[in-house]
């Protein structure tokens, strides 16, 4: 075994328990996005817009799991379908909003809640204990990140 692959050492063993477990949960997550006839980032988008006024593309992107790069895009997808408008701001007319068109709330109003029940079915296995230990110990990894 060389020096890179010491499969044994915590560190390494941390890793790899960080990349199965995304894996995993995006495997899981994603069989159900699927349903939605969504992609992941505009699934994103649509949950992350859900019950607000609308966000700015800054915003949005500082909250969603999309790259910056990619958000444009993503944002004039779901424009074609109809399920998001942009709105220019009357005070900055450099900054616009994205917000959910009628169509759009309907459709988050229907996916995100039976999301959060099908992602609850495996991980509301944890304790109260265990989650918060979770987000703690998560929390504490994204900082030094």
């Amino acid at each position: 075994m060389n020096r890179y692959n010491q499969s044994g050492e915590p560190f390494m063993q941390l890793l790899r328990a960080l990349a199965e477990t995304w894996q995993g949960f995006e495997r899981y997550a994603g069989e159900d996005i699927k349903t939605t006839g969504l992609s992941a980032p505009q699934f994103d988008v649509i949950c992350t817009l859900g019950n607000t006024r609308g966000m700015t593309f800054t915003e949005l992107g500082d909250r969603t799991l999309i790259y910056k790069t990619t958000l444009t895009g993503v944002v004039d997808r779901l424009e074609q379908k109809r399920l998001v408008e942009r709105c220019p701001c009357n005070q900055d007319r450099r900054r616009i909003y994205v917000r959910l068109t009628g169509e759009g709330e309907a459709l988050f109003e229907r996916v995100f809640p039976a999301h959060v029940r099908h992602l609850r079915s495996r991980l509301g296995e944890l304790s109260e204990d265990e989650i918060n230990q979770a987000i703690h110990l998560l929390g504490k990894v994204k900082r030094l990140l």
